[in-house]
């Protein structure tokens, strides 16, 4: 794209310079009013360490568009029209800044640094890129207004934004080839008359044209084209595609954290407000995710509480969150400029902006998260209200109420239940780290396989082949107590600390190196969230553990009947911690099982329903998530549904009775289905353990 010769009589390189610094001041004032002085409301977060692995991320996600390719399906190939038009906006940047703002400043310059052949084959590929950006902003308009799949169904994704950026873009591709006919047109010479589009054009629709009139034209389409660039710069911190600069910014503060860990409240002894019940009360980081959500609807399409009737959105969680601050952030910068308290905002955050039943829907299985290309952190904000609602409001569904009390009072959150911590042992020989302080490996057992009838039998079945591989093992019987887990996630955070801290005092006095665990809420907790209190262990899941016994030949499952298997992958175990392969080693080494997986599988698993606290709260909505998923075990006609998670199993164990489908489907759990095959010296199944009177 040759720039014309002049600019009203001075060089043309003031011209461009001169439009270029306005409308990037322009733009840079902007942000700075519209963006950066309201995300500096938020309180502090320590995001600036780990500068190398933070950039490494950045790249992955924003210039190999990692996120925006993983959601790629045959249903869903939305990604590729987007990383075709990434693409092709960096190429664009790369031949503006040698073409028209080097090209500008000294004649040809870009041919003398490319040389001739590599400039014009540059130039060769421009112009194919601009042809696919073209057919990719054509099929998205088609998509979007006229096939219209339900993640583009919602208010914010069809918002006037969209079209708008897609016709400056539209308008920059046409400009662009209209600019290359009629410079050929015009008798131009050098690497731009390479352009294929241009050559077409030239030879084409503009034969008619004369020179004198293709060196205007190509004069006023050049400058038309550099009015588009500018005017982008100034509309996107106007628009909801300010996530264009955001985005990357997000990626690079992301949180370097293991994924299943929450962040805590230090020092909680001495805060005089918890969580988020204004939009100030959010960190920084938390407030810039809204500004970096592209509003693509992928983590509200992924959410299992969306897809059944609830009222959250994780788009517009962070969307209204966004618009609220918009909203309330002048007048709160106003008045703590001049020293004064902060107004109290006409709509609250929480029952205002956000629905506080939203709020209460979340089950935390990090699907969101996981679809979200521009890195958003969901689940922080959700739980930053939670914890607002619960320790500043007493405010939460009357069964999230009940299960915290029985926390409190009897370290469990099971209500009604008569058993103890150590019925489930009797008559197995297992010992107590009191009997055997010299025992290495803790053998979690928690309190849903402890306190559960049916998740006994998980730990029934972990002994039985931790015995027959000959490990040394033991569990702290009546001294186990709650990890924490569904207080942090109801928004108990100072619940949750205390119970922590008891453990790590109770591991402490054992000197405990490593923690078997069997629930990946549990797993995940000791693992990832300990080690903000000073914990810090070698935690593994049994289906780790198991798989690992197989490999070096200590369990050697015998044949048995044919079994069709579906393996259900817990969100906390898969998802927040990557163990995806072990669960199925186990399954695959069963002889004669037959494993199937589901559509919605591994990484991109479907909860259950129970996390976040929901194995204990009322479900609302119009459907509940695990009979959902329950479907979507029928769909692979397995006869068993296999899962990793005492959770999960009780899930199903509901989900196929709601069916009546009992006789056809049966929910176990994977050391249920390895322990049934093995007989190599193992002792008997121990008897039920009965419930005290």
């Amino acid at each position: 794209m040759v720039p014309p010769h002049d600019f009203f009589g001075l060089p043309i390189g003031v011209g461009v310079y001169l439009v270029t610094l306005l409308a990037f001041a322009l733009s840079a004032y902007l942000f700075y009013n519209r963006v950066f002085k309201l995300i500096t409301l938020g309180k502090p977060d320590m995001r600036w360490d780990r500068p190398w692995p933070r950039l490494l991320r950045m790249l992955k996600i924003v210039f190999a568009q990692r996120k925006v390719l993983q959601s790629v399906s045959l249903k869903d190939r939305a990604g590729l029209g987007h990383a075709a038009i990434f693409f092709g906006f960096l190429s664009f940047t790369t031949s503006y800044l040698l073409f028209i703002f080097l090209d500008s400043l000294v004649p040809d310059a870009s041919t003398a640094i490319l040389g001739e052949g590599v400039a014009r084959g540059f130039i060769v590929v421009v112009d194919v890129v601009g042809v696919a950006i073209l057919l990719a902003l054509t099929w998205g308009v088609l998509r979007r207004w006229v096939v219209k799949p339900h993640r583009l169904t919602f208010d914010l994704t069809r918002a006037p934004d969209s079209i708008i950026i897609v016709a400056l873009i539209g308008a920059l591709m046409v400009f662009t080839f209209l600019t290359e006919g009629f410079y050929i047109r015009s008798g131009g010479a050098g690497p731009a008359t390479a352009a294929p589009v241009g050559q077409f054009l030239a030879g084409g629709p503009f034969a008619g044209v004369g020179k004198a009139a293709a060196a205007t034209l190509h004069a006023v389409f050049w400058w038309l084209h550099l009015g588009v660039i500018m005017g982008f710069a100034v509309y996107i911190p106007l628009s909801k595609h300010m996530h264009i600069v955001a985005s990357p910014l997000n990626a690079f503060f992301n949180d370097l954290a293991p994924r299943g860990a929450l962040r805590p409240i230090r020092d909680i002894e001495k805060q005089e407000h918890f969580g988020a019940g204004t939009v100030q009360d959010f960190t920084w980081k938390e407030l810039l995710d809204g500004y970096a959500c592209a509003v693509c609807g992928r983590c509200t399409d992924n959410c299992p509480a969306h897809l059944t009737g609830k009222v959250l959105s994780p788009m517009h969680i962070v969307e209204n969150a966004k618009h609220h601050l918009m909203a309330v952030g002048p007048a709160v910068r106003a008045a703590r400029a001049k020293g004064q308290p902060d107004p109290a905002p006409e709509k609250p955050l929480i029952g205002g902006a956000i629905p506080e039943e939203a709020v209460w829907d979340c089950v935390t299985c990090g699907a969101c998260e996981q679809e979200c290309p521009v890195a958003v952190e969901h689940i922080d904000s959700i739980i930053d209200m939670r914890r607002h609602l619960v320790l500043e409001q007493s405010k939460m569904p009357e069964t999230a109420k009940q299960a915290l009390l029985s926390m409190e009072r009897r370290g469990h959150p099971w209500r009604g239940t008569t058993f103890s911590r150590t019925d489930w042992m009797k008559g197995l020989g297992v010992k107590t780290l009191a009997e055997d302080p010299s025992i290495e490996i803790l053998y979690w057992v928690g309190c849903t396989s402890a306190l559960d009838e049916r998740s006994q039998k998980i730990a029934i079945a972990n002994v039985k082949l931790f015995q027959a591989a000959g490990v040394k093992f033991g569990v702290l019987g009546a001294e186990e107590t709650c990890t924490g887990d569904p207080a942090r996630r109801m928004g108990n955070e100072y619940m949750f600390q205390l119970m922590a801290q008891q453990n790590i005092e109770t591991f402490k006095k054992y000197n405990i190196k490593k923690i078997l665990a069997s629930c990946p809420h549990c797993f995940n907790t000791i693992r990832n969230e300990y080690p903000q209190f000073g914990g810090s262990y070698e935690v593994v899941h049994h289906t780790q553990f198991l798989a690992k016994l197989l490999k070096e030949g200590k369990l050697k499952p015998s044949a048995g009947a044919d079994l069709s298997i579906t393996p259900h992958d817990s969100c906390y175990l898969t998802r927040h911690n990557n163990v995806v392969d072990e669960p199925r080693i186990v399954l695959q080494a069963i002889p004669g099982a037959k494993v199937t997986e589901m559509q919605r599988c591994k990484k991109g698993t479907f909860c259950c329903g129970a996390g976040g606290g929901h194995m204990w709260m009322e479900e609302g909505g119009s459907k509940r998530i695990n009979h959902h998923r329950t479907e979507q075990v029928l769909e692979t006609n397995a006869s068993v549904v296999a899962t990793a998670c005492p959770f999960c199993l009780q899930m199903f164990e509901e989900g196929i009775r709601s069916k009546d489908v009992q006789e056809k489907l049966q929910a176990k759990d994977i050391a249920e289905l390895l322990a049934e095959r093995i007989g190599n010296g193992a002792p008997p199944a121990a008897t039920p353990p009965q419930p005290k009177t």
